[in-house]
């Protein structure tokens, strides 16, 4: 017999909860992790139960939220998160997360709502998004706007809460290429905190600005640039700018002390 005991039910579901709930929390930043690193759902086949599916046409305009690649270089002034009505069916709907490999959550995307418009489901499978954020990045010397995933690997769905009790909608999202698990139980997904979805949603429509993360850097810190025209310059920061994300760093150019600013991605800790 082993020496290991399983947690109890109550125990296993409360880890479950903090889980989704750490989700989507801007100052944990061990909240997501890669395919190697996170404790990966697979998805169980459900008891059988009630399936209820309604016939309805998936909005397109969900598609243009994601693209396969890191950066999305499309154009910047379409709109970002177009989401559908909530059907009046009587039926609550939750958020909930699904694990996809990396590079593949614009695939899914399109792969699930396909799916649910074919099957007769796209009102259980309400809405499907991989959220994006607009960020400035330096390349070859040049400033460029452009986008990138705010999770990596993830999808947010809207689904009918308990979607387990929903054979064919478990079954489509469970035979979806890609997909490999949902945050929370085998059996019984976790669902998100609605509230800090829909702050999400506001964020990337413009509608609030984005919670900033902690500054992990302190004046009189050494530092190497590794982006723009100083990269692999080394460096002591003079200054911390938190609101605006920058920092001023003095390198040695010419044997001689010199201030340039950087923002804090551009940087690292050395």
């Amino acid at each position: 017999m082993s020496d290991e005991f399983e947690k109890p039910e109550e125990e296993k579901r409360s880890d479950d909860m903090a889980k989704a709930a750490a989700f989507l929390d801007p100052e944990d930043e061990g909240s997501y992790a890669s395919d190697e690193e996170e404790e990966k759902v697979t998805i169980a086949d459900p008891e059988p139960e009630e399936s209820a599916a309604v016939a309805t046409e998936a909005s397109s305009a969900q598609l243009a939220s994601a693209d396969d690649s890191d950066d999305d270089d499309d154009d910047l002034d379409e709109p970002r998160v177009a989401l559908n009505p909530i059907p009046d069916d009587g039926i609550r709907r939750r958020w909930y997360a699904i694990h996809a490999h990396s590079g593949q959550e614009a695939t899914v995307q399109q792969s699930l709502i396909a799916k649910a418009e074919q099957e007769g489901l796209s009102e259980l499978l309400t809405n499907v998004l991989v959220p994006m954020e607009e960020v400035t990045e330096f390349k070859s010397g040049e400033k460029k706007l452009s986008r990138r995933k705010y999770f990596p690997g993830y999808l947010l769905v809207q689904l009918p809460e308990h979607p387990e009790r929903y054979a064919d909608l478990w079954h489509l999202i469970k035979e979806t290429t890609g997909v490999t698990g949902f945050i929370g139980s085998r059996n019984e997904p976790v669902p998100l905190e609605d509230e800090e979805v829909a702050g999400l949603v506001e964020e990337i429509r413009g509608e609030r600005e984005r919670p900033r993360a902690k500054v992990n850097f302190d004046i009189g810190e050494r530092i190497k640039i590794i982006d723009g025209a100083f990269a692999n310059f080394f460096g002591n920061i003079g200054e911390i700018n938190e609101e605006r994300g920058r920092m001023k760093v003095m390198i040695e150019i010419f044997e001689r002390q010199t201030s340039v600013e950087v923002e804090f991605w551009q940087v690292e800790k050395i």
